[in-house]
């Protein structure tokens, strides 16, 4: 009966040392992530920067080539997404106008036009 107690005993303790070692005295840093790593919510955030520098100097090329560091999809549906998420969430209504004013911009964008094939 010992036995089995003293190999429990060392196997918590080695799990318990283990935790304190990895959560306090050396904890994982991320370092030179992407964008599209955040979380939603950071990345409802970003949406909205873009949206207020887009607002501030009109440059749609510049919104897209920013929106286009959080993924795959096509920046009017990364929007979209970011204003699901801050509707969810309560932005303001400031806010809300400028992600909306984006999307609009957005809906209005047809690459095809914009880079012609040889």
């Amino acid at each position: 009966m010992l036995r089995w107690f003293l190999f429990f005993l060392s196997i918590a303790l080695g799990l318990a040392a283990g935790l304190y070692y990895g959560w306090v005295i050396n904890p994982v840093e991320y370092v030179n992530t992407t964008p599209d790593t955040l979380r939603v919510d950071y990345q409802a955030d970003y949406v909205l920067m873009v949206a207020e520098v887009f607002n501030a100097n009109g440059d749609l090329d510049q919104a897209v080539r920013r929106l286009a560091v959080l993924g795959e999809m096509p920046p009017a549906q990364i929007v979209a997404n970011a204003i699901l998420f801050a509707v969810k969430n309560g932005y303001s209504n400031a806010d809300m106008a400028l992600m909306q004013r984006l999307a609009d911009a957005l809906q209005t964008l047809n690459p095809a036009l914009e880079a012609p094939q040889p």
